[in-house]
């Protein structure tokens, strides 16, 4: 009797295996669609609105918008290129990992596994979504990274501009034309070199599904529909994926240890041109920007995301590259950037804030443009337009409404901005002291100086307050070996290291009952 009771619990069990194993590998699992809309009411609706059509209270301040759960379509998929719906996984992953370079968080911290398969089950609903997609992503044999299947994959990039076409001729997405979504709403084609941005990784396979499926609702197409005349075969849409990935493997990525900018001392003239080799000699810093949200009139889709800064100087002048993507060379006036501009065309600009003084101790002026107590210089480069050439200004700032150029013009300040495939360069040179001492920063060697950047898009209609911007860093005039400044430094660290070492026996011999 007790060997059949365990013979039948023994294929139950089996059989409740089967089926969750079935479940799982169908991607079918269960959500409980009732206790799925609760936490949609909490977690959701603030972006993707109550009616789950992408029009919640934040969403016009979110750039990109968030999701229209109506149409039932969904960018990033391992589903087949020609099936409607995702797999379960697909959905699973963006709920939990979030979006990068979007305002979708990853909700794997605040969501169990159960609370987004009920997440899930409500916001299929909204499209009324039932099944599992008939096809799936066929990844062949993966073929590994290679420096041949790299050369195979920028060759099938470029060739009858395939993919250059949109994400450029160096992958940055600087566009030839203006790309809407299906909903007529703007996009962007992907920089490919910010490995950050991607939304499903840039591993090679995630980027090989992108390849394959397409991106639904946007113009990048699938390179497996049959009917394509650009479409790869399996092992071509590898190398294509090993090639993308080769190209986020570049020096301008933020590190969040790097907060100073080395600005190394040279003999002889100072580049004058932002394209010019000596600029090899100076280490980069890569800083993220942000939308101004802080003062009147916030901006919150501010196009900009990163800068990077290099500096030298020699005996008497600094000199500062600015490089930063940017996807259009904005220069009112001309018909092809206003056939690619949002709305009005402005100029692009680039601004440098430094305090009027380097000060003694930590505190530096408020980062948004100084303040009354403590007002700072902007160094601020235009691109100019058809009519009047480009141009570097001088103002005295100290708030984000109180900014008046200099009497005089800009000084002994120059500057040169060079634009090429998706990338502004601008150069800004000036003298390490000036006579206007109670105006301008005086640069001293080896002292810290606070740094920070402003930067405006003007495909992105950006103007004004309208600008992308970095918190404060700093910037330090490394000194020559042998210098004063590291003597001294050496001597103070050495000082402070003495009296340490004091005070630690002076406590033991307390301690002790002795006398230091």
């Amino acid at each position: 009797m007790m060997f059949r009771l365990c013979t039948i619990i023994l294929a139950l069990s089996i059989l409740v295996l089967s089926h969750v194993v079935a479940l799982a590998q169908s991607g079918d699992r269960a959500g409980d669609m009732e206790r799925g809309e609760g936490i949609y009411q909490k977690r959701c609706l603030q972006c993707h609105g109550d009616e789950g059509d992408g029009l919640g209270p934040g969403a016009e301040r979110l750039n990109p918008p968030p999701r229209d759960f109506t149409l039932g379509l969904y960018k990033f998929k391992t589903s087949a290129f020609d099936a409607d719906l995702p797999n379960d996984d697909d959905l699973i992953r963006m709920i939990r990992d979030g979006m990068p370079g979007t305002a979708m968080p990853g909700w794997k911290d605040l969501l169990s596994e159960q609370d987004i398969l009920d997440v899930i089950a409500y916001i299929k609903a909204f499209a009324e979504l039932e099944g599992a997609p008939e096809g799936q992503i066929d990844y062949g044999t993966q073929v590994a990274t290679s420096a041949e299947s790299i050369a195979a994959g920028d060759k099938l990039f470029h060739a009858d501009d395939r993919c250059s076409e949109c994400h450029g001729a160096k992958g940055r997405g600087d566009a030839i034309k203006k790309l809407k979504n299906d909903n007529g709403e703007r996009t962007w084609p992907r920089n490919l070199t910010k490995p950050w941005t991607f939304r499903a990784s840039n591993s090679p396979k995630d980027v090989f599904s992108r390849i394959t499926a397409g991106i639904p609702t946007t113009q990048m197409p699938s390179f497996a529909d049959p009917k394509s005349k650009k479409k790869l075969s399996i092992e071509e849409r590898w190398h294509v994926a090993n090639y993308v990935v080769s190209l986020a493997k570049t020096e301008k990525i933020v590190r969040p240890e790097n907060t100073v900018i080395q600005a190394a001392r040279i003999a002889g003239a100072l580049p004058t041109t932002p394209d010019d080799v000596a600029w090899d000699a100076a280490p980069p810093s890569t800083f993220f920007m942000v939308p101004q949200i802080v003062g009147k009139t916030r901006f919150f889709t501010a196009a900009n995301d990163t800068v990077s800064v290099r500096a030298l100087y020699n005996e008497n002048q600094i000199a500062l590259q600015l490089e930063w993507d940017d996807r259009t060379k904005s220069i009112p006036g001309d018909d092809k950037a206003a056939s690619i501009a949002d709305e009005d065309l402005t100029e692009d600009a680039v601004a440098v804030q430094f305090p009027r003084k380097i000060p003694d101790g930590m505190e530096k002026p408020y980062f948004l443009m100084g303040d009354i107590a403590h007002p700072v210089n902007l160094w601020r480069w235009s691109a100019g337009t058809t009519e009047k050439p480009e141009s570097i200004a001088l103002l005295d700032a100290s708030g984000i409404e109180a900014q008046v150029p200099r009497d005089g013009g800009s000084g002994d300040l120059t500057a040169k901005g060079s634009y090429k495939d998706g990338t502004w360069r601008v150069v800004m040179t000036r003298a390490l002291t000036t006579a206007a001492t109670d105006q301008d920063l005086q640069f001293v060697e080896g002292r810290f100086v606070p740094i920070s950047i402003f930067a405006w898009d003007g495909s992105n209609s950006e103007a004004g307050t309208h600008h992308a911007m970095t918190t404060w860093y700093w910037l330090l005039l490394k000194p020559s070996a042998g210098s004063k400044p590291i003597i001294a430094a050496i001597i103070a660290v050495l000082l402070v290291g003495g009296i340490l070492l004091w005070w630690g026996r002076s406590a033991a011999n307390r301690k002790d009952g002795t006398a230091p």
